[in-house]
């Protein structure tokens, strides 16, 4: 007997709870937009894949940051995978978007990391943007208000954080704004991971300088606060993930808020990455959490660290391979000013998991 369409509308409602399905990342499906669509009218912003209706309205009112948010979806796969690259759990999975896994779907401590990084990256792609005179809505950052420092001077063109803080954050919040798309718990860990990643953005600021003087003396430096690179943001937030906190939904007086399950008494940090989920431990594959596995992953013979042959393969033990590298070598200085080099090749040992 077949069941009524009801039933299958429950199951497959109380299964999206369950997993927590959300679109709030989907918007990462950018990274493929072809570079034959130029985002030069609004009719392109139908066309372009991951993104909820909110989202396409935020694209047609404001086109011109489309190509900025199309460059920061590249730059969070990048950003990920380098940041990774050395755990079993190394962020390929971010690449199938927007058909995640359940290891990005649920509310994992991988997809705590991942909306964090989407959203502080966002925002740093539309500081920067505005920096470099790529968007006609914003220009350089305002001057700050407190003295440079002696010798010091405020000049250049400083990276315009708040714009880039306002228009990232309507653009990857929007699918957490949306009514009936998985559970408030899951809605509430995504949007505060969210704003963990802007915040760290904000940290990142810092003063640069530049010298003037005569033959470089450097008796007076033009400086502007300008954000660090977004690797160096993604680093930050993986040392923030290493100490993520598992949270509960829970009742605190006439509304439900995210607390730490083992120290309820009290509230989540600011600062702190949470998950509501636990992870596996990713060494064995299986599609069904969204996990690789780390057979054939690259490891560090030498390494104490997460790269190590023990822990990268899970105690199977793992196989030698030779590899031929070809570097530059035996290089020369010419006056002036060339430098010559040869080319040299060795034979490496390097290990692969069983």
């Amino acid at each position: 007997m077949r069941a009524r369409p009801q039933v299958c509308e429950a199951l497959l409602f109380a299964l999206a709870l369950q997993t927590g399905v959300c679109y709030g990342i989907k918007w990462l499906a950018l990274s493929k937009t072809p570079a034959a669509l130029e985002l030069n009218q609004t009719q392109h912003c139908k066309q372009l894949e991951g993104l909820v209706s909110a989202q396409v309205q935020l694209c047609r009112s404001n086109l011109e940051l489309m190509h900025t948010i199309v460059h920061a979806a590249r730059e969070v796969m990048k950003a990920c995978r380098r940041a990774f690259a050395d755990m079993r759990w190394n962020c390929s999975s971010i690449e199938l978007a927007p058909n995640y896994l359940l290891d990005l779907e649920r509310g994992t401590r991988e997809s705590a990391f991942v909306y964090a990084l989407s959203a502080a990256a966002i925002s740093h792609a539309i500081a920067r943007a505005c920096t470099s005179g790529d968007l006609p809505g914003c220009s350089c950052g305002p001057v700050p208000g407190e003295p440079p420092g002696p010798g010091n001077r405020w000049g250049g063109c400083a990276d315009n954080l708040s714009y880039g803080l306002l228009m990232g954050a309507k653009f990857s919040d929007a699918p957490m704004k949306v009514k009936k798309t998985g559970s408030q718990a899951n809605k509430l860990m995504r949007l505060h991971n969210s704003e963990v990643g802007r915040q760290a953005l904000r940290a990142s600021l810092e003063m640069k300088c530049k010298c003037h003087g005569v033959s470089g003396s450097c008796s007076i430096r033009t400086c502007w606060k300008g954000l660090q690179e977004l690797r160096d943001v993604a680093a930050d937030l993986k040392t923030r993930y290493l100490s993520a906190t598992k949270v509960v939904h829970r009742p605190m007086g006439t509304r439900k808020h995210l607390v730490p399950k083992d120290l309820d008494i009290r509230p989540v940090k600011d600062s702190e990455l949470v998950y509501l989920q636990s992870s596996p431990d990713f060494c064995m594959k299986n599609e069904k959490v969204g996990s690789h596995g780390t057979q054939d992953r690259q490891c560090n013979k030498t390494s104490n660290g997460s790269d190590s042959c023990d822990l990268m393969c899970c105690g199977r033990g793992y196989n030698p391979y030779t590899d031929r590298v070809v570097e530059r070598c035996h290089c020369k200085y010419h006056w002036c000013c060339y430098v010559t080099c040869r080319r040299c090749e060795r034979t490496v040992e390097r290990y692969v998991c069983k």
